[in-house]
């Protein structure tokens, strides 16, 4: 479903309710590669309507422990690195465009996030510039891990939340 043409909200949803099981969770992993929350998603159907399912990925964000968060991390590439998928190119679009100065501070910036806080640095980075991109890393990077577990857990439940419209159609 994540390569469909369905163009209507509603169609899409009806579309991944009705889906077998596998392909449902497929779509729901490329949102987000945590599968106990994609197991949560897909065994949460049907949904009544797109506010329902993005409660429900309110809800399984809230129950994903520590290893949850790190397997769906794990998934996405650095902020300014070629991006595997297109949403993830899609969003990082602003640090694309970045300057070589910056694009070599991103890249030093992601190598001290990870061997502060041993994962990628995560930004919904929808609609923000690299240099905006960089001036959040850098700030985080002063963060505790706990601090940091919070901020990046919630930056990836956004990133969801974008995923999840995109695919139902929203």
């Amino acid at each position: 479903m994540a390569g469909s043409s369905l163009t209507s909200g509603t169609a899409a949803l009806a579309a991944f309710n009705a889906a077998p099981g596998d392909v449902a969770a497929a779509d729901v992993a490329a949102c987000c590669a945590a599968r106990a929350f994609v197991q949560q998603i897909v065994a949460g159907r049907p949904y009544a309507d797109l506010g329902a399912v993005s409660a429900a990925v309110n809800t399984a964000f809230a129950r994903l422990d520590d290893d949850g968060l790190a397997e769906a991390v794990a998934a996405h590439p650095r902020i300014g690195e070629p991006a595997a998928s297109g949403w993830s190119r899609d969003e990082q679009a602003g640090a694309m465009d970045a300057t070589d100065d910056v694009s070599r501070a991103l890249a030093e910036g992601n190598a001290a996030y990870q061997r502060r806080f041993g994962q990628v640095f995560l930004i919904c980075a929808s609609g923000l510039s690299a240099d905006q991109l960089l001036a959040a890393l850098r700030a985080r990077l002063d963060n505790d891990a706990a601090a940091e577990r919070r901020i990046a857990a919630e930056e990836l439940r956004k990133i969801t939340q974008l995923r999840i419209r995109k695919l139902l159609g929203a």
